[in-house]
């Protein structure tokens, strides 16, 4: 039985003591599927995501030619051990300019973006599209970096720079490219994962490099990965822990097992901003758990800025607005100017019926934010497939939360679970 469309947080009363295991990094999994692809050998993956972001990676390498194994992880009921016959940068499949090989990738970015670049490598025509939101989500910089290598790019656009788009494939050529880290570091990292079968010489420019979180991971995934074949082990995902941490805000016991020791994942730093200084920035300090923040100032005694906050405009929803909407309707002194969100101490915080925008952290930052304010119903939780599938089950099992569905009655097991 599916979750429920509309499903209600209940406060936690009781004091709680927990060690909570989260599934494997969304981000790692997807950069380290596209490297095994292209390895010289087999490649295990162990403590791999297995979300509907991470499916679609694997579903669409399966299309392109690739032989993946999954197994279950007796560790992590969300994660799967993933064994991939890398095929020394040579992409099996791929269609014809009349009738090109169709790939959806759904409202995965790191998908979209990372396979625009790999399947450049394939002999042959190959269509991405996507839900609605991917195909107004940017795409521009990567399609005009990969059309300096002299791939041609089809886009359905006006403008030439959104999926849907076919990707004429011509295999590896020895050429450089730019590309700027101006609107999301995912172009670069699309390039860089692809550039050693590509043999591409890839210059990022723009912004600062040295605080580009997610390029830098990509950057020592690559140092680091088994091209040649072997294992490689993915850690748990910092993002989808700070939800867990940002519990101690108001109900202190809680803490996230195995936490990432790598430094690869800015959102590791989240334990630190519990107790939340006056200013947070996307920048510098924290990625995608900076949401988790913003749903936490309210509660903070004392006013607290989240600066630089653009990227956020341009992923699963435009989440800065987002944010400021759902937070008024709670009664959360929250002003938005330019690019930064002001968030005011709230005291009168209460209940709301909050909108998810069909964005997994969206449900994920807001049912938190129900287990300290009772009144906060969900709409679509079931979103938190992206990435979290298990969610909802952690917060009852692992913290005793309670949580309901329009009628009042109490769920548990399977029916918290999102498919």
């Amino acid at each position: 039985m599916p979750l429920p469309d509309l499903i209600e947080m209940v406060p936690m009363t009781s004091p709680v003591t927990a060690d909570v295991t989260v599934p494997g990094s969304k981000s790692i999994t997807n950069r380290a599927l596209i490297l095994a692809a292209l390895a010289d050998g087999e490649v295990r993956l162990t403590g791999a995501l297995w979300s509907e972001d991470t499916q679609i990676m694997v579903d669409a390498l399966r299309l392109l030619g690739f032989e993946i194994a999954v197994a279950e992880d007796a560790a992590e009921p969300c994660n799967r051990h993933l064994t991939v016959q890398g095929l020394g940068g040579r992409v099996p499949n791929a269609g014809t300019a009349e009738a090109p090989l169709e790939i959806h990738v759904g409202n995965a970015g790191t998908a979209a973006r990372f396979l625009g670049a790999f399947v450049c490598l394939a002999n042959g025509a190959v269509r991405l599209s996507g839900v609605d939101r991917m195909h107004v989500r940017p795409q521009g910089e990567l399609f005009h970096s990969l059309r300096r290598m002299k791939y041609r790019i089809d886009s359905e656009s006006n403008g030439g720079d959104l999926l849907p788009a076919v990707f004429h494939g011509t295999g590896p050529r020895e050429i450089a490219c730019t590309v700027s880290l101006q609107h999301s570091s995912q172009f670069a990292s699309a390039l860089l994962l692809s550039a050693r079968a590509g043999t591409w010489i890839v210059d990022v420019v723009g912004g600062n490099v040295d605080e580009a979180s997610y390029l830098n991971m990509t950057r020592e995934l690559i140092e680091v990965f088994p091209h040649a074949g072997g294992e490689f082990f993915i850690e748990p995902d910092a993002s989808s822990g700070s939800y867990f941490w940002g519990v101690n805000c108001f109900h202190e016991g809680v803490e996230v097992a195995h936490w990432p020791l790598t430094g690869w994942q800015i959102d590791a730093q989240f334990p630190r901003f519990i107790n939340l200084p006056r200013e947070v920035t996307h920048n510098t300090d924290l990625g995608d758990s900076i949401m988790t923040a913003i749903v936490l100032a309210p509660l903070a005694e004392h006013p607290v800025s989240f600066p630089a906050l653009h990227r956020l405009r341009v992923q699963e929803c435009e989440r800065v607005r987002a944010l400021r909407t759902e937070l008024t309707k709670c009664g959360a002194r929250i002003t938005e100017e330019g690019d930064t969100l002001h968030v005011e101490p709230s005291p009168e915080l209460h209940g709301a019926e909050i909108d998810t925008y069909n964005d997994h952290r969206m449900a994920m930052c807001f049912a938190m934010l129900g287990l300290a304010v009772g009144g906060i119903r969900l709409r679509n939780p079931s979103c938190v497939k992206k990435t979290f599938p298990n969610f909802f089950q952690k917060l009852a099992s692992e913290l005793s939360a309670e949580i309901r569905d329009a009628k009042g009655n109490a769920l548990s097991g399977e029916e918290l679970f999102a498919e």
